[in-house]
């Protein structure tokens, strides 16, 4: 009996009563061939705890990419990638570290005798080394180890779950049982004695064998090793092909948990794979039930669709408040050294460490993160404290991207989808363009223009250069500064400007009135009116040197408009976002 209420969901022809939203045609696979996993494993389990628990504190966690990992590249790792590999593990933190399976290839035993004779391990860092329940692979392994001085874990493997035991192994329960105790024995024999060794058991497909079996297996393997406290037995219960929700491997773990001999002797240990895209989600809840350790690759790499990412894991606890207990504050080097070793490229969408996991392309995320970094910096500052002191509540960021060694350059890109908001973000981030709300959506309006002719992307320098070209041209065809000259004297000011104006030159000079209202003054004079609306100043950041920038927005006879002008002084700028105006309205009155 499942310990699990059934959900009922259509099979068969869509009954004519069916809710409208729910009237999908039945598909043309054959799904029938396959059992739900209710049928196949039961849990004997009718309370739970893990449901209303919450994670604490990092698990202990075991790499396995020199194994796991390398059994399933196209490309095994050579002794110099393996090594390169194994230096950034212990670099980052790790204190377990599964190296190797000696007994397979000359590769991986040379590798073992490599770290045991060399220092490139630490005596802090425990290595572990795997191999079957086979008395001459046993030997093997035990001989790629001798002389080492680390702690040492020998991981011992076996099958359990009945289609393995009838296709694969071709034994029932009970010659199963004794497979298993005869290898556990051989390992006593032959390194049962070394001070430094402890012993690790995982019953392969374990999410698929029976409850029962499993504790019987578990249970005779710790006695036969003589499990205490103070020499703990690693039991490793592996999801080795996903095949059911997370909760079933949680009520699985838990079962294990309470009913284990010898619990308070064994280090609870889970090895989730990730057929159903859940590893993630069956590791935390795993924790939950009682889970101590856990096995997985930096990234995810591993058979099929790979093994739990335990990146991805320990960034989730950073992100709870949680100390993950390893060093990802690189995680950009972190990701070329796995690229390298792996041969295998981490998605740009990869949680965390993918090129895009920070970027926001939407208008509307855009604008919640440049409100959000705003914010962020305004606490700050009100607190008198660092940004990095604050705590972070930034929209669509669930972390800081410094806190992973990534900048903020890549937060907010622009293509078709952006708006505003994240225009803006980037021309004040890049060049330091504030751009005041109506431009926003005026120079919005354009980029959209540009990005859905071209359906690309645009980046800081092209947005640079599309705003310049709009608004900040540097054409003097038809109307010329000549000179601006600003003094005061006796407590009166007094500006003086020429201008050429189709290749006439008009001057003139006001009292009490400044450079913008002295140049208008002189235009209209001319007959081009610009009726300045607003005016906003900043600076230009393109290189060693800052310019002015002035942006002004300003009525004529066809609506209204922007323009801006740069120079060193000031004044200037503003006099040269007057003239832009003024030749766009004289256009705008010769085709009238």
């Amino acid at each position: 009996m499942s310990a699990f209420p059934a959900i009922s969901t259509p099979s068969g022809p869509v009954p004519s009563d069916a809710p409208a939203w729910n009237r999908q045609r039945r598909s043309q696979m054959p799904s029938h061939r396959y059992r739900d996993v209710y049928t196949r494993v039961v849990v004997p389990l009718s309370e739970r705890d893990w449901p209303s628990r919450r994670l604490t504190q990092a698990p202990l966690w075991v790499p396995v990419d020199l194994r796991d990992g390398n059994q399933a590249l196209p490309e095994p790792m050579d002794p110099a990638r393996k090594r390169r590999f194994f230096e950034l593990m212990v670099a980052m933190g790790y204190k377990e570290i599964e190296i190797g399976y000696p007994s397979a290839s000359q590769t991986d035993f040379d590798f073992v005798r490599l770290v045991a004779e060399s220092d490139i391990a630490p005596d802090d860092v425990t290595i572990v080394v795997f191999t079957p329940a086979r008395r001459d692979l046993i030997a093997r392994t035990v001989d790629s180890i001798r002389g080492i001085r680390n702690p040492v874990v020998i991981h011992m493997y076996t099958a359990t779950a009945p289609t393995w035991r009838d296709v694969v192994l071709d034994k029932g329960r009970d010659e199963l049982r004794e497979l298993i105790l005869a290898g556990g024995r051989d390992i006593l024999e032959f390194a049962g004695h070394l001070p430094n060794i402890r012993f690790q058991f995982s019953p392969e497909v374990f999410n698929l064998t029976e409850p029962d079996y499993v504790i019987e297996v578990c249970d005779a393997i710790t006695e036969l090793w003589d499990a205490t406290p103070e020499r703990p037995v690693i039991l490793n219960l592996p999801a080795t092909v996903e095949i059911a929700t997370p909760n079933v491997y949680a009520d699985q773990i838990e079962h294990m948990h309470k009913h284990l001999a010898r619990r308070d002797a064994v280090i609870l240990s889970v090895h989730p794979h990730n057929d159903r895209g859940t590893g993630i989600a069956c590791a935390e809840l795993a924790i939950l039930a009682g889970a101590q350790r856990v096995e997985g690759c930096i990234f995810g790499n591993g058979e099929r669709t790979g093994n739990v990412d335990i990146a991805t894991l320990a960034l989730n606890l950073h992100a709870q408040g949680i100390d993950p207990m390893i060093d990802f504050s690189d995680i950009d080097e972190i990701r070329r050294t796995v690229e390298y070793c792996n041969r295998i490229d981490v998605h740009s969408r990869h949680p965390y460490v993918g090129d895009l996991v920070h970027t926001a392309f939407s208008g509307t995320h855009q604008d919640a993160i440049k409100k959000g970094f705003a914010e962020h910096r305004n606490r700050a500052a009100a607190e008198n404290r660092s940004e990095r002191d604050i705590e972070w509540q930034v929209p669509y960021l669930p972390i800081d991207p410094a806190d992973i060694g990534r900048n903020y350059d890549a937060v907010i890109r622009v293509n078709s989808q952006s708006g505003k908001g994240g225009i803006a973000y980037l021309l004040e981030a890049e060049y330091g363009i504030e751009l005041p709300r109506r431009l926003q959506i005026d120079f919005a309006r354009r980029v959209q223009e540009r990005t859905d002719a071209t359906g690309l992307e645009i980046d800081p320098s092209q947005l640079l250069e599309l705003f310049e070209s709009v608004y900040l041209n540097s054409d003097t065809d038809g109307i010329e500064l000549i000179d601006l000259e600003s003094v005061s004297h006796d407590g009166i000011g007094r500006t003086g400007v020429s201008l050429r104006i189709d290749g006439v030159e008009h001057s003139g000079t006001y009292d009490d009135i400044g450079p913008v209202e002295a140049t208008t003054r002189l235009l209209e004079e001319q007959r081009i009116g610009v009726e300045i609306l607003s005016l906003h100043q900043s600076s230009l950041k393109t290189g060693n040197d800052s310019d002015a920038l002035t942006l002004i927005e300003y009525r004529n006879s066809a609506g209204t408009h922007w323009a801006a002008g740069r120079d060193r002084s000031v004044l200037t700028a503003s006099v040269n976002a007057v003239l832009r105006a003024a030749r766009a309205t004289a256009a705008t009155l010769a085709s009238a």
